[in-house]
């Protein structure tokens, strides 16, 4: 038998549906009217892709999606929700989705203002400060987030209640990030001194100079730790290495580089920062799965 929770958070998934199903028309990312909100939509399973995902919270509500973050897999689906706290290059593919059942979610970037703020009026358990931050998760999403995140999506159909009303519903999903399962991580995105703020300083400076050589021990500065304390606490939260990541950010804007600009793989590995195109294309295709110039003819067919 379905209890009343149960039949509301079906509701509201089904609510969810038709909102996306008519905002996002098309294949592809939707901007919306919602300061921080994107839908997305795709009628059939995508190849792996690679994108950087800001501060986000993601939610589906028709279909499945896989994210692999360095050598961690999250698959999730409408049943749970998946959080970016920091800055994360990942590869990410729709699964599952059809012509008739289209793959259809939204993100919403994350305020870590409003954040700390909501931290502050609401101070978390013991047994929450003692659980250790990543940089991605899945949870469970609760009866009351999903109702709320329906209400905020609503709002594209009064475009004219967005500026009083969104800020409201995007506050109360805050909230409850804050107070749901898996809170602790969004609660150390709110604190300064926290490690992963501390590590979300030195992605931020590696992602303004991810095309110049960077020490270790510089990266650790930034973070305010020592070399030892900075390597473990950035691989636990990025399932990588400092260089590693900046090894994808490379790579991804290479990529672009060769799809977008049309720039031969040797100009594009340099213009990243490679001294050596065999290095460049190794790297490439450890990750793309094959090497610059067949990896741009095949996303090119793809497009087509």
């Amino acid at each position: 038998m379905i209890n009343i929770s149960q039949h509301n958070a079906m509701d509201s998934l089904t609510q969810l549906i038709d909102i996306i199903n008519r905002h996002a028309p098309g294949d592809g990312t939707h901007a919306s009217a919602i300061p921080g909100l994107c839908l997305l939509r795709s009628a059939v399973p995508t190849m792996p892709m690679p994108v950087v995902y800001e501060p986000t919270f993601c939610v589906i509500a028709q279909g499945r999606k896989q994210v692999m973050l360095g050598n961690n897999i999250y698959v999730y689906d409408p049943a749970n929700y998946l959080l970016a706290s920091v800055d994360l290059p990942v590869v990410g593919s729709v699964i599952e989705a059809t012509p008739t059942e289209p793959y259809l979610s939204f993100s919403l970037a994350l305020d870590t203002t409003e954040l700390a703020d909501l931290a502050l009026r609401f101070p978390a358990s013991e047994n929450d400060r003692k659980i250790s931050a990543t940089g991605m998760s899945l949870n469970p999403i609760t009866p009351n987030l999903l109702e709320v995140t329906t209400r905020l999506l609503g709002l594209l159909d009064a475009p004219a209640d967005i500026a009083a009303l969104a800020p409201l519903f995007t506050r109360e999903i805050l909230y409850r990030l804050l107070t749901g399962p898996g809170n602790s991580v969004v609660r150390q995105m709110a604190h300064a001194r926290s490690r992963l703020s501390q590590i979300s300083k030195a992605i931020n400076w590696i992602k303004l100079h991810y095309t110049k050589p960077c020490r270790i021990e510089e990266m650790a500065d930034i973070a305010g730790m020592s070399r030892s304390t900075f390597h473990t606490h950035f691989k636990i939260i990025t399932a990588m290495s400092p260089l590693e990541y900046r090894t994808q950010l490379r790579l991804q804007e290479a990529r672009r580089l060769l799809v977008s600009e049309a720039m031969d793989a040797a100009s594009a590995g340099f213009r990243v920062g490679y001294e050596s195109p065999s290095q460049f294309s190794r790297d490439y295709a450890r990750l793309f799965g094959a090497p610059p110039v067949k990896d741009t003819e095949r996303l090119r067919a793809a497009s087509c």
